[in-house]
C-alpha cells in the first residue's frame, strides 16, 4: 500500500480494506451482539474512514499517523457534523483499530494515545423541572392516545431510558410492584432501572384504561402501541413529542433524548452518585456519564450566586 499511486487510491489495497470492514462487522455481530441500528452506524463509519484512508493511498492495517485520524474529524466537523456524530466516529475508529490490533491484522493502534478533542463536546440539552411539568401536562387523558402519551413521558423520564429502549419495552419488562422494569440496552445488555411512584401510577392507568383499547390481535405484549395496534416507531414518538413541545410554548429544542439528559441531571442536582446514574442510564463508561457534572457545576454556580452573600 505504501507504494499505491496516489493518483489512483480506489484501485489500492481494495481487497484488504474491504475485508478488515467485513471481518470487523462479523466481530460486532457475533462477538459484541449489536443491535442492527449499531452496526449500521459503525458500517457507514468506518466505510468513510477507509474511502479517507484510500484517498490518501493508505490501508488501516498500516502503521498510521494519529494525526491522519484527527485530520479525518476535522474533516467531518468542516462537513456539518454535528459534535455528538464526529464523537461517535472517533469511538468507531477507535474500535475498529482496536479490534484490527487484536486480531493480528496490524501491529499498532493508531489511536491508542488520541483522546476526542473537549471542544467537540457540547452540554446536553436539559429541561427546568417546571418545563417538564408543562409538557407531561399537554396529553388529553380523555383519550386512548393521549392516556398512553402520558405514561410513555412520565416513564421516560423518571428512569432516563432511551427511545428504542421504551419503545421495545414489553408488559413482561414491567415490574410495577416493585417499582422497577427490566430494559434491554445497547450491546444486548439487560439492566434493572427503577422507576418513581409518578411514573408507576401512570403506566398502571395506561394499562388499566386505555391499552386495551388500542392493541389488536397480533400486537402481542409490547407496551407502547399506535392507534393500529402496532408498535411506536422512533419516526412517530418524535412526531408525538413534538406536538407537546409546541402545546408546551417551549422555546428550546427538545427531542426524545433531552428527557433523558433531564433524568440525568436532575438526579445529580439532587445529590444523586454519579456512579448511580451511570448504572441507570446504562451507560458502559463512566466517563459518557460524566458529561452530566458539567451541567451539575452550572446549577451549583447559580446556588452559589443566588444564596453566597458575595455570590
Amino acid at each position: 500500500m505504501r507504494n499505491c499511486p496516489r493518483s489512483f487510491p480506489s484501485g489500492c489495497g481494495v481487497i484488504k480494506v474491504s475485508s478488515s470492514l467485513v471481518e470487523f462487522i462479523h466481530y460486532l455481530q457475533v462477538e459484541r451482539r449489536l443491535s442492527p441500528a449499531s452496526i449500521d452506524a459503525y458500517r457507514r463509519d468506518i466505510r468513510r474512514y477507509v474511502q479517507f484512508l484510500a484517498s490518501q493511498g493508505l490501508s488501516p492495517r498500516e502503521q498510521l499517523q494519529p494525526k491522519l485520524v484527527t485530520t479525518h474529524l476535522l474533516s467531518l466537523r468542516q462537513q456539518g457534523l454535528s459534535p455528538a456524530s464526529v464523537a461517535r466516529n472517533f469511538s468507531a475508529i477507535r474500535s475498529f483499530h482496536r479490534f484490527l490490533v487484536s486480531e493480528g491484522l496490524a501491529e499498532r493502534d493508531t489511536t491508542e494515545h488520541l483522546r476526542a478533542p473537549r471542544l467537540w463536546k457540547r452540554l446536553p440539552s436539559v429541561l427546568h423541572q417546571s418545563e417538564i411539568e408543562k409538557l407531561l401536562q399537554q396529553p388529553d387523558l380523555s383519550t386512548p392516545a393521549g392516556m398512553r402519551d402520558r405514561a410513555m413521558l412520565e416513564l421516560m423520564y423518571a428512569s432516563g431510558l432511551r427511545v428504542s429502549e421504551l419503545l421495545a419495552l414489553k408488559t413482561s419488562n414491567l415490574l410495577l410492584e416493585v417499582h422497577f422494569i427490566r430494559v434491554l440496552g445497547k450491546g444486548l445488555r439487560e439492566r434493572v432501572v427503577p422507576v418513581g411512584r409518578e411514573a408507576v401510577k401512570w403506566v398502571e392507568r395506561y394499562l388499566r384504561e386505555a391499552r386495551s383499547r388500542l392493541v389488536r390481535g397480533d400486537s402481542g405484549d409490547i407496551l407502547f402501541v399506535n392507534t393500529r395496534g402496532k408498535g411506536l416507531s422512533r419516526m412517530g414518538f418524535w412526531k408525538i413529542l413534538k406536538k407537546y413541545v409546541e402545546m408546551a410554548h417551549l422555546k428550546k429544542p427538545v427531542s426524545p433524548h433531552t428527557l433523558r439528559h433531564s433524568f440525568a441531571t436532575h438526579l445529580l442536582e439532587g445529590g444523586a452518585d454519579l456512579r448511580a446514574v451511570q448504572e441507570m442510564l446504562g451507560h458502559a463508561d463512566i466517563s459518557t456519564t460524566q458529561i452530566y457534572t458539567h451541567v451539575d457545576r452550572e446549577y451549583l454556580k447559580e446556588v452559589h450566586r443566588t444564596f453566597h452573600p458575595r455570590g
